[in-house]
C-alpha cells in the first residue's frame, strides 16, 4: 500500500493532475481490471451480491422501495438495467435501475459496513455497476473487478478521510468509489475517470442531518441517488466534459470548506501499482437488521438476558453501556436527540437508537427486521420503561479500540451494565459482532445463504433461489445475457405496490 498526503493547495500553486488525489484514485481504477482480482476476494463480492439481493428482496413491498421503483418504472429502455423482482424485460435506464435498486438495498439497513475514520455501506456501489453492465452489455469478467475496484476506493477513503467530524454525510465518499468502479467497469482511461470522480465528490456533499434527528426514508434513498449521480457523472466525463479541479486539494475545494479547512492534511492509502484490491475482506456484514454500531450490543443482548431472571427486567434501576465515542453520539444517548426514546419515532430514527435496540433485544432475545420495529412493539410498557433507563457513555478504552489501526484488534462494540433495584450489578461485553470477520461466528457463503432463505422463503420460489446463487457463484465467468439475470426476478403474477398516495412528476 502507498498512503498518498492530500491537503489544500493555493490556486496560484497549479497542482499537477498527476498529484491530485482524484487522479490517483482514477489510476488505480484505469488500471485494476488487468491487474485481477484474487480467489478470496471474488468470494466474498459473490457473497456480498447473495447478502444484496436478500434484502433488497426482503424490502420491496416498503413505501420508500415502492416510490423508487414507481419513478424508475417511468424512464424505461429496451436493454437498460432491470429492476429487482420485476421480470428482465421490465428494463429502465441505468442510472434509473441504480436509483430503484439502491434504494431496495438500503431500506432495511442490513447490508454490509466498513467504520473506520467514516463510516461506509461499500456494497451500495453493487446496484450502479450490475445496471451499467447490464446496459452496455458487459460480462462477469468485466464486472467483478469494477465491483473489487470500487469497494478498494471507499474503504481508502473511509480510513483516512473523516466526514462526520464536520457533519458531512458518507455518501460523499461513496459516489467517487461507484465512479472508480464504473470506469474499471467501461475500460476507462485515467482523465475520463478522473473528470468523473471530480464532478462526484463536488456535488455528493450533504450534511448529516439525513441521519439527526426524525429520521426519513431518505437515509435509504441517499447511496441510490449517489450512484445514479455517479452514473450521469462517468456519462458526462465519457462526452469529453470536464469537472471541477482539484476537487480535494483546490482553494476551495472540499478539503478546505467541506472538511477539516486549509491547514488540514489527510493520509489515504491506496494499492501500490500492480497490487490487487482486497478491502472488500476488512468490510464486515450484518446479522441484524439496524445501525452496525449496533450489531455487537445485539449478540451481547441474547446472552446477557440469560444472566438475569426473567422476572427482574422491571426491577432495572439503570443500564449503563460504556462504548466509543461514535457509538455514543450517533445513535446513543450522547446524540442528544430526544426522538431516540421516543415510541413513535420512525423506524429509520428506531433503527438508530441503541437504547431501543437493547430493550427490545433483552427482552425478546431475538431481533427481526420487520417485527422488532413493529409500532406495537415500541410503545409495549415494559419496553418503554426498560427503554428510558438505558443511557451510553464514551470510554476513552472503546474509543481508541475503534481506531485501532489493527484490523484484528478494532472493535465496535462495548459493556453493558445493569444495576437491578437491589443494587445487583450484571455485565457483558462484546468486542464485535458474532458474525464479523474476528467475531465469535464469522460468516461464510452457507451463512449468506442462509440469510437469503431466511428473508426470502415466503417470497421467491426455491428454483429462482438456486439459479440466482448459482449466478452469484459464478461470477466471473457469466456471459452479458447472464449478467441481466443477476436481479432475482419474483414468481410471474406477483402484484408489488405503487405509492398509496398517488403518482409524482414522471
Amino acid at each position: 500500500m502507498e498512503v498518498h498526503r492530500v491537503r489544500v493547495h493555493p490556486a496560484a500553486a497549479r497542482l499537477p493532475r498527476e498529484a491530485q488525489l482524484a487522479w490517483k484514485l482514477a489510476a488505480f481504477a484505469a488500471t485494476a481490471p488487468a491487474v485481477g482480482v484474487d480467489a478470496d476476494v471474488a468470494d466474498m463480492v459473490a457473497c456480498r451480491v447473495v447478502d444484496n439481493a436478500a434484502v433488497a428482496l426482503a424490502a420491496l413491498d416498503r413505501a420508500p422501495v415502492a416510490a423508487a421503483r414507481a419513478m424508475a418504472l417511468a424512464h424505461p429502455r429496451p436493454g437498460g438495467g432491470t429492476v429487482i423482482g420485476l421480470p428482465e424485460a421490465t428494463a429502465v435506464h441505468a442510472e434509473w435501475a441504480a436509483w430503484a435498486n439502491g434504494t431496495a438495498v438500503r431500506e432495511l439497513d442490513f447490508h454490509d459496513t466498513f467504520l473506520a475514520a467514516d463510516y461506509a455501506h461499500p456494497a451500495d456501489s453493487i446496484p450502479p455497476l450490475i445496471a451499467v453492465a447490464q446496459q452496455k452489455g458487459l460480462d462477469g469478467a468485466r464486472l467483478l473487478p469494477a465491483i473489487a475496484t470500487a469497494y478498494e476506493v471507499h474503504v481508502s477513503l473511509v480510513k483516512g478521510i473523516s466526514l462526520h467530524a464536520q457533519k458531512k454525510d458518507h455518501v460523499a465518499h461513496l459516489a467517487p468509489a461507484i465512479a472508480a468502479g464504473l470506469g474499471a467497469l467501461l475500460g476507462l482511461e485515467t482523465a475520463v475517470i478522473y473528470h468523473a470522480i471530480n464532478q462526484a465528490v463536488h456535488l455528493s456533499f450533504s450534511t448529516r442531518q439525513s441521519r439527526k434527528g426524525e429520521i426519513t426514508s431518505w437515509k435509504a434513498s441517499a447511496p441510490a441517488w449517489a450512484g445514479k449521480l455517479a452514473i450521469e457523472a462517468v456519462d458526462r466525463a465519457m462526452r469529453g466534459e470536464g469537472a471541477p479541479n482539484p476537487i480535494y486539494e483546490g482553494a476551495d475545494g472540499v478539503i478546505a470548506w467541506m472538511l477539516a479547512g486549509p491547514d488540514a492534511e489527510y493520509a489515504v492509502p491506496l494499492p501500490a501499482r500492480g497490487e490487487r484490491p482486497r478491502a472488500i475482506l476488512e468490510t464486515y456484514p450484518k446479522g441484524h437488521s439496524a445501525e452496525y454500531q449496533a450489531q455487537a450490543l445485539i449478540d451481547l443482548a441474547f446472552d446477557l438476558r440469560h444472566r438475569v431472571d426473567p422476572g427482574a427486567w422491571g426491577r432495572v434501576r439503570e443500564v449503563l453501556v460504556h462504548t466509543s465515542h461514535h457509538t455514543h453520539t450517533v445513535i446513543g444517548s450522547g446524540s442528544n436527540d430526544p426522538e431516540k426514546y421516543d415510541p413513535d419515532a420512525s423506524r429509520e430514527t428506531l433503527d438508530h437508537s441503541v437504547m431501543y435496540i437493547l430493550a427490545v433485544a433483552l427482552e425478546d432475545g431475538r431481533w427481526h427486521h420487520v417485527d422488532s420495529y413493529r409500532p406495537e412493539r415500541a410503545h409495549r410498557a415494559s419496553t418503554v420503561a426498560l427503554w428510558r433507563k438505558i443511557q451510553t457513555v464514551e470510554d476513552p478504552a472503546w474509543t481508541a479500540r475503534y481506531h485501532d489501526p489493527d484490523p484484528g484488534r478494532r472493535a465496535f462494540g462495548g459493556r453493558v451494565d445493569v444495576t437491578l433495584d437491589d443494587g445487583t450489578v450484571v455485565s457483558e461485553e462484546r468486542l464485535v459482532a458474532d458474525a464479523h470477520p474476528n467475531g465469535r461466528r464469522p460468516w461464510r457463503w452457507p451463512d449468506y445463504l442462509g440469510k437469503l432463505e431466511e428473508l426470502t422463503g415466503g417470497r421467491l420460489d426455491r428454483d429462482a433461489r438456486e439459479r440466482f446463487v448459482d449466478l452469484a457463484a459464478r461470477l466471473a465467468r457469466l456471459s452479458a445475457d447472464e449478467v441481466r439475470q443477476l436481479n432475482p426476478t419474483l414468481p410471474a403474477g406477483t402484484v408489488l405496490p405503487d405509492r398509496p398516495d398517488g403518482h409524482g412528476i414522471f
